[in-house]
């Protein structure tokens, strides 16, 4: 059979079959490329087969429905008995009905790993069984078991422990330290993509420690192994065949791979993993203080380097935080004996850490290092704060006043405390301080998230009730030659946080 094509296609295949023949040509110089890229120290796994053999039987499917609810009012369509679609219809839509309306099965899949083999426990996303009306676990050989109990989950991590009941003991993988991964390590995800389970995909660790805002405890591993739906809750090996994370999300404007997947690492998981078949829930530690980060800005007046520790802006009364001498204004450098690079990596250090376990924290307070020692208490499982509330988001919006008076700040007003201006900004009666009554909209100070009706409690560490305080303050930071002033700002919430104003 001939086929025939217009001549304006043949001449783009052509054009497509030359630019194909020279990558074909090009493509040919691989290997000895390669080979020069060995001799100069480049390694790559020759094969993952060996590794992924022995792997595969541990990590499962994992598969649920739920009695999804419809709005109430839309009939079900009625099918005459022995009709010979009358099984179609019942499958489809489940044929229950309740007093919240319409119900029909919903069913969705992800992957998991068995971390205890005797006992069946098997790690996986808590959001891959959220609000699951039944789980099952299918395994590589074919066999298949119902979820008897859910042991715990974490929605902070994203993290769940399920369990089964084996017959004889599971094939299980074991957990390696994600802590000891470098940038461009080889790691190797196995899961259940697109119902499509024992899928194998190969590639390295693209970035550590990254924040993706799902929540306070935020430090994924970034990788380029292919992640797609249905890899959720799978595991992601080192080449040893340790776990080193849990598969979770992917940035993707298709719903596919494009190389972008996260996965919480093993130094994450292994605690929580822990405390849920312990406890049946976490227990995390808990400080007592609101931090926020420590900008270019701010660390100039300060006096350190920019994303040098976390800042605190407030202490919680009754903390372990005000209990040790901790103070508003002073920087975390070290918790526990580890350092604190940035604001993100406080909360997570402190959620790790035993309650009860005294702890030296060390901190600079006016240019002086000081150590305290801290017993760190529980965060209680309402709190979803925790140690990691950025202060800087703080945005609280309140009326426009008049000029009540000048600041020393250009384009910043402010009007010493009374009943009238409670009243008007609704500012709680514990405050005091100066209330900001008015910005000029083209000044520095209304780039800072600085509003009308914020109270400002100290300049440069001092606290200031009147108008004369304030420019008191701000002289002697000016005689420094400094070109910002550190203002503490608490909003009509009574959240407070630190702003850097330029005096220039």
């Amino acid at each position: 059979m001939q086929l025939f094509l217009p001549m304006n296609v043949r001449r783009g295949l052509a054009v497509m079959l030359v630019i194909m023949g020279s990558c074909v040509a090009q493509v040919g110089d691989v290997p000895s490329a390669l080979a020069q890229r060995a001799d100069s120290g480049f390694q790559g796994p020759r094969s993952v087969a060996p590794v992924a053999k022995d792997l595969i039987p541990a990590v499962v499917n994992i598969s649920t429905s739920q009695l999804a609810k419809g709005p109430k009012g839309i009939p079900l369509p009625e099918v005459p008995d022995g009709a010979p679609f009358e099984k179609f219809f019942d499958d489809f839509f489940d044929n229950d009905n309740n007093d919240s309306g319409v119900g029909r099965k919903v069913s969705s899949l992800g992957s998991g790993f068995v971390v205890d083999g005797k006992e069946g426990l098997i790690v996986t996303n808590n959001h891959v069984i959220l609000d699951a009306d039944e789980i099952y676990v299918n395994f590589h050989d074919g066999s298949k078991l119902k979820v008897e109990k859910i042991i715990g989950r974490d929605s902070q991590t994203d993290l769940a422990l399920l369990k089964v009941n084996p017959k004889k003991p599971l094939s299980e993988v074991k957990f390696g330290s994600s802590d000891r991964l470098e940038v461009g390590d080889w790691v190797m995800a196995i899961g259940n993509p697109f119902g499509l389970g024992g899928s194998v995909t190969v590639g390295i660790i693209s970035a550590k420690d990254r924040d993706i805002n799902s929540g306070p405890y935020d430090d994924y591993l970034q990788t380029d192994a292919a992640i797609n739906k249905g890899n959720s809750g799978g595991p992601l090996f080192d080449m040893d065949g340790k776990v080193i994370g849990v598969n979770t999300a992917i940035i993707s404007p298709t719903g596919g791979s494009i190389g972008i997947g996260f996965a919480v690492p093993s130094a994450t998981a292994v605690n929580v993993i822990d405390q849920l078949r312990r406890f049946g829930e976490t227990r995390r530690g808990w400080l007592g203080v609101k931090i926020q980060t420590i900008s270019e800005d701010i660390a100039e007046t300060l006096g350190v380097e920019e994303n040098t520790g976390a800042l605190v802006a407030s202490v919680e009364p009754e903390s372990p935080a005000e209990k040790a001498g901790i103070k508003d204004g002073d920087v975390i450098l070290k918790f526990d004996d580890k350092t604190i690079l940035s604001m993100r990596g406080l909360p997570r250090i402190v959620a790790q850490t035993p309650i009860g376990k005294s702890v030296p924290v060390e901190l600079l307070r006016n240019g002086e290092r000081k150590t305290l020692n801290v017993e760190v208490g529980r965060l209680a499982e309402d709190d979803k704060s925790a140690e990691s509330d950025d202060a800087d988001n703080d945005s609280s919006q309140a009326p426009d006043a008049s000029q009540e008076g000048s600041s020393g700040i250009d384009g910043l007003a402010v009007s010493e405390m009374s009943e009238e201006l409670r009243t008007q900004y609704g500012l709680p009666k514990t405050a005091t301080g100066l209330v900001v009554t008015e910005i000029d909209d083209d000044s520095a100070v209304a780039k800072k998230n600085i509003a009308v009706g914020d109270v400002i409690v100290e300049v440069a560490n001092e606290k200031v009730s009147t108008v004369a305080d304030m420019l008191e303050a701000i002289a002697k930071v000016r005689k420094t030659k400094r070109k910002a002033v550190l203002l503490r700002v608490e909003s009509a919430k009574g959240d407070l946080r630190f702003v850097a104003v330029p005096l220039d």
